[in-house]
C-alpha cells in the first residue's frame, strides 16, 4: 500500500462541498470514482479542509492510498484525464510516509476571501468572488479585523451545524488589502489558523464588510466577539468569493 498526496484545485460552484454528500456531487466524490476507473480499487480521499458548497481552493492538500503499483505523475495525468468535465485539477502528486495524513499532519490552513469592489455585473468573476457596489473602506475593516486575532472564543462566528468540540480558536493572521487589478478594485481578506470553526471565515469577512460599508462601527466587530452569541453576527458572508489558499505541514518548514 502506497500512501500519494495530492494537490487539487478546483471550482466549487458545481459542488455541494468537498467532502461526500447524500443529496449531490462533491469534489471527494469525483476524485475517488476518478480512483477507481484508473485503478480498478476503492480508495478514500483525505483532506486538510472540509469546503462547504461553493467554495474553492487553490491549493488544497489531500491524499489516497492505493495498492496498484503507479508513479506519482502516472496518477496525476491519469486523475486529470477521468476528472474531466468536472472543474477539478490535480496539480502534484507525490509519495509520502505511511504516518503523513493531509488532515491530522496539518499545523496551518490559509484562506483569502475576494470582494470585488465595483458597480458593473461581474462576468468572467460571477461566481467567484462577492461583489459589493459600494466603496468599502479597507483600512477601517483592517483594524477593525485585528480585535479577532489571537486566541478568542468565536461562538458569535461559528455555524450553528458547527460539529467542533469547542468555539476556542486561534486566528494567526486577519489582514485586509485592496489591490488595484487591470478589471477593476478588489478586497482582500487573508486568514490563517491552525485551524477553523465552520463559517467563521465567511462570518468574520461579513461583518468586515458591514464595516467597510459604514454601517458597523470598527468597534462593533469586538462587541460581536465578546457578545460569544450567533445571534450577535451582523451578516455570514455568501461561499463563492471563499478559496482554501494553503495547508502547512511540519516539514515545510
Amino acid at each position: 500500500m502506497t500512501r500519494f498526496a495530492l494537490t487539487l484545485e478546483f471550482d466549487g460552484t458545481p459542488f455541494y462541498g468537498l467532502q461526500r454528500q447524500k443529496d449531490g456531487p462533491s469534489v471527494q466524490q469525483a476524485v475517488e470514482e476518478a480512483a477507481f476507473r484508473i485503478l480498478g480499487e476503492e480508495v478514500r480521499l483525505h483532506s486538510a479542509g472540509r469546503t462547504d458548497t461553493g467554495v474553492h481552493a487553490l491549493a488544497m492538500r489531500s491524499h489516497i492510498d492505493i495498492e496498484k503499483v503507479i508513479k506519482p505523475f502516472r496518477l496525476m495525468e491519469a486523475l486529470n484525464a477521468h476528472l474531466r468535465p468536472d472543474p477539478i485539477a490535480v496539480t502534484h502528486c507525490e509519495t509520502v510516509p505511511d504516518d503523513w495524513h493531509a488532515r491530522f499532519s496539518c499545523t496551518g490552513r490559509s484562506y483569502v476571501y475576494r470582494i470585488v469592489n465595483r458597480r458593473a455585473p461581474l462576468t468572467l468573476d460571477l461566481h467567484r468572488a462577492w461583489q459589493i457596489g459600494t466603496p468599502l473602506d479597507h483600512e477601517a475593516m483592517h483594524r477593525a479585523a485585528q480585535a479577532l486575532v489571537g486566541l478568542h472564543d468565536f461562538t458569535t462566528f461559528r455555524s450553528v451545524h458547527c460539529q467542533s468540540d469547542s468555539p476556542v480558536k486561534t486566528l494567526d493572521r486577519l489582514d485586509v488589502e485592496r489591490a488595484k487589478t487591470p478589471w477593476g478594485e478588489e478586497v482582500r481578506i487573508h486568514a490563517e489558523a491552525r485551524s477553523f470553526l465552520h463559517h467563521q471565515v465567511r462570518s468574520m469577512v461579513g461583518c468586515l464588510a458591514l464595516v467597510g460599508m459604514g454601517r458597523w462601527r470598527e468597534e462593533q466587530v469586538a462587541e460581536a466577539l465578546a457578545a460569544r452569541d450567533r445571534q450577535a453576527l451582523g451578516l455570514n458572508a455568501p461561499p463563492h468569493g471563499l478559496y482554501f489558499v494553503r495547508a502547512i505541514y511540519p516539514e515545510d518548514a
